[in-house]
Formats: structure tokens, C-alpha cells, sequence
């Protein structure tokens, strides 16, 4: 069966299954890099585990524009094959690709100018700064290997291809899990081996993928012959990438303040420091509840783009609720886990006293809000199957800009640090309440626009 025709005629609940296990899995072997990174990173030195942590918000950055472009041309194609055409669908493949080329340059001109700037306005511990440096630059420098990796997955998973992505994910994560103590420790390059198996590992999944395209026909090309660049192409990409790429830089952007807020509003240097290492462990400790979501969402998206595409309003629904409530199931068991064991969570790292009791306030917290931020999170996919990626902008605004920051900032002027992790739960509960209406709504207009138009032509 061709990708696409599972996509049409596949029953809904194996379809879901098909599509979002390899995708939930390949997730979750990035979160068990991300921990094991992390983890080898805190064995050189709890500074150098800042450091790390103070390069987050820019990695994250890195992860905005790449999954942008590869979200908005998946979308695109998924859309492009419900009406079938496939010949769209390969331009809209090939423009993607170009314009994943062109944001890589931007990373370059970070890495090469701004990456010092960016760290001294996180801190002036100049052991932080160098470490951060020598990790970033090499990160920035060679991300081409994401753009190219992450937009050629999404352009397969477009058009209902789960597996190829899942192989990719887990050969670059399984190598940077191998190379990581090989450069860290055996080579001695520090912190700087940890970036140099990172990127390792992004190169192998890069041309794993590459190679699909190359030795296996599938049904859309990237070839660059008869490629033209055409405007509506980039358009309709932009219209769901660019929302999705500003969600994501705004994370980054929060992130970044979170750790500002926390150095300045904790009672001493070294206790900011402390903080910042309990947020950034908690990141890479929630990945292993989230990840597995976005993995669900990669495989849910082209399903709801593709019965959208084609009209078929009885398979989204089914689709979208099926979906919804897997997602419901995981990050209930995430919270029990954060809720019951968050000593032995922060046991993986090279921790003091300071932050484990900081850790196990803060990880029950702040895991309050798991439950309303599943909500937020299928049904802004869900504006972006239908291509509404601005309604997902605005709600991401809404979350971390209005809500989110503002509440941390008076919880930390008016209290103190530990009460800025409830910041988290009022944003997830007060988006969730505003925006899961609105999209019930929205998929209900658009259904009915589509409706009218098709009885219009069957008219006509």
C-alpha cells in the first residue's frame, strides 16, 4: 500500500498506530541523547552543565526555524496528495529543501559573530562563557545537517512515510550516545566533544535520510530538475512554518529569560547557577514525557491534512479524538512519575544537596501542568493541519508572552524563586480553557466552507 493510500483508506485507529509509534519512538531515543548528553556533560563539572544549559535557548532556536520549513512543507504535502497532486506536492518537497538552505546561513553568521554577546547577557562567570562558546560555535556552525535532516523526515512523513524518519532519529541519537564519552573523556576535548558528537550524529542522520531519496523511488522527489521557485509554493509554506517557527523561538526566547530571571532574583551567584541547572535538567527530564507528543503529533498531522485535504470530515474527527486522548494517556503517567520519584530523576545527574531540594519542589510543580499542556499542544497541530498556523502563533504568544513571562516576573519580585514554577501551570490551564473552544470551532467552519464549496461546484 502506497503511504498516501493508508493515509485515505487505512482504518483510523491502525492508522494512528502505524504513523505515530515510529514517530513517538524515534522521540524517544532523542530524549534518552538529550538525558545521556546531559548527564555526560554534568560528569565534567556542574559549570559545565550550566554552560550547556545556558546554550540551550539558542539550540532551541536552531530547532524553531529547521522544524518551521519541515512542518510547513509537510503540511503543504499532505494537503497537496488529499486532492491528488502529486506533481505540487514535489515542487512544494524541493522548495522546502531550498529554503532549509537558506535559514542555515543565518546560523552561520550567529555562530560566527554572536554567540559571546549572547552568553554574557546570561552571566560573567568567564568559565561559563568559554565553555559555552566552544560548545555553540561548533553547534551553530554545522546545524546544516539538521535543516536538511529535519526538513527531508517531515516531507516523508508528509506524505505518510513514519519509518524512514524513525531509523534517522535513532542512528543519529544511538551515535552521539556512543561518540559522547569517546570525545568527552577518552579524546579529552570536553565540552567541546560533546558538541562535535552532536553534530557527528546529525550528519548520519542527514545522509541516512538523504539516501532514501536517492536509492529508493518514493512518491514525491527533491531532485532539483525542472525545480522553479514559486511564490504560492513559498507562501503556503509560510503560512504554517513561519507561526510554527516563531512558537518555537519564543521558547527559546523564554527559556533564555527563565534563566535570567532565576540568576537574578536567587540570593547568591552560586545559587542562580544551581536554579538554572534544576530548569535545564527539568527540560531535558520532561522531553521523555513530551517528546513521545510531538511524536504522536508528526504522526497525527498528515493524517488531519490529508482527510482535510480530501473532505472527509468522519475520519479527521475520529482521527483527532483518538489522538487527543493518547496524548492525555502519556502525560498523566508523566506526571505520576514526576509527582512520585523526582529524587530518583535528579539522581542521574551529578547533583548537590541544593539541587536536589530545589529539583523535587520545582519538578511538582511545575509537572501540575503536564494534563491542560497536552490540550494546547494537539489541538494547535490541529490548526496546523487545516493550515492555520497563525491561530497556533497566537496561542504560543498567548501562553509564554502574556501569560507565561509576566507571571513569572511578579511571582519572583512579589515571593521568590520558588514560586515562579507555578508560572508554568497558570499559562498551560488559562491557554488551554481559551484556545481548545476556539479550535473545536474552527475545524467546525472550516468543514462547512468546504462543504458549501463542493455543493457549489457540483452545481455548477
Amino acid at each position: 500500500m502506497k503511504s498516501s493510500d493508508k493515509l485515505r483508506n487505512m482504518p483510523i485507529g491502525k492508522l494512528i498506530v502505524v504513523m505515530s509509534v515510529p514517530a513517538m519512538f524515534s522521540m524517544l531515543i532523542q530524549s534518552l541523547y538529550n538525558i545521556v548528553d546531559s548527564i555526560y556533560v554534568s560528569q565534567i563539572s556542574n559549570t559545565a552543565l550550566n554552560a550547556v544549559n545556558f546554550a540551550f535557548p539558542m539550540q532551541i532556536l536552531i530547532i524553531a526555524f529547521a522544524l518551521g520549513i519541515g512542518i510547513g512543507t509537510s503540511s503543504l504535502i499532505s494537503r497537496k496528495m488529499g486532492e491528488r497532486k502529486p506533481e505540487e506536492a514535489s515542487q512544494i518537497a524541493k522548495t522546502g529543501i531550498f529554503l532549509a538552505l537558506l535559514a542555515y546561513l543565518l546560523f552561520i553568521i550567529i555562530g560566527l559573530f554572536l554567540v559571546e554577546p549572547y552568553l554574557r547577557i546570561m552571566t560573567d562567570n568567564e568559565e561559563i562563557i568559554t565553555m559555552g562558546t566552544q560548545y555553540l560555535q561548533i553547534v551553530l556552525l554545522f546545524s546544516i545537517f539538521v535543516f536538511v535532516e529535519m526538513t527531508s523526515t517531515k516531507i516523508l512523513q508528509g506524505i505518510g512515510n513514519m519509518l524512514i524518519p524513525m531509523i534517522a532519529q535513532i542512528i543519529g541519537a544511538i551515535t552521539n550516545i556512543i561518540l559522547d564519552p569517546i570525545f568527552i573523556f577518552t579524546f579529552n576535548f570536553g565540552i567541546s566533544g560533546a558538541a562535535i558528537a552532536t553534530v557527528i550524529g546529525q550528519f548520519f542522520s542527514m545522509a541516512f535520510t538523504l539516501c532514501t531519496f536517492i536509492f529508493k523511488k518514493q512518491e514525491i522527489s527533491i531532485s532539483l530538475k525542472g525545480f522553479k521557485i514559486h511564490s504560492k509554493n513559498v507562501l503556503g509554506i509560510m503560512n504554517v512554518g513561519l507561526p510554527v517557527t516563531v512558537m518555537n523561538s519564543i521558547a527559546s526566547l523564554t527559556t533564555a529569560t527563565m534563566n535570567s530571571l532565576l540568576m537574578t532574583y536567587s540570593s547568591t551567584k552560586e545559587l542562580g547557577e544551581v536554579v538554572v541547572n534544576v530548569l535545564g535538567v527539568y527540560f531535558k527530564l520532561q522531553s521523555f514525557v513530551f517528546m513521545p507528543i510531538f511524536g504522536l503529533n508528526q504522526g497525527g498531522m498528515p493524517i488531519l491534512a490529508y482527510n482535510y485535504g480530501s473532505n472527509n470530515r468522519g475520519r479527521y474527527y475520529k482521527a483527532l479524538k483518538l489522538i487527543l486522548i493518547t496524548a492525555l494517556i502519556t502525560v498523566s503517567i508523566g506526571l505520576i512519575i514526576f509527582q512520585v520519584f523526582p529524587t530518583q530523576l535528579l539522581s542521574l545527574f551529578n547533583h548537590n544537596q541544593d539541587m536536589t531540594i530545589i529539583g523535587i519542589d520545582a519538578y511538582r510543580k511545575i509537572s501540575i501542568s503536564f494534563i491542560p499542556a497536552a490540550f494546547g499542544i494537539i489541538f494547535s497541530m490541529s490548526f496546523q493541519a487545516m493550515g492555520h498556523g497563525t491561530k497556533s502563533l497566537v496561542m504560543s504568544l498567548f501562553r509564554q508572552l502574556i501569560i507565561l513571562i509576566p507571571f513569572a516576573i511578579m511571582f519572583s519580585i512579589l515571593f521568590s524563586v520558588d514560586f515562579i514554577w507555578y508560572s508554568y501551570v497558570i499559562a498551560e490551564i488559562t491557554t488551554a480553557l481559551i484556545f481548545v473552544p476556539i479550535a473545536i470551532m474552527t475545524v467546525r467552519k472550516q468543514f462547512a466552507l468546504k462543504q458549501t464549496k463542493h455543493e457549489l461546484t457540483l452545481d455548477l
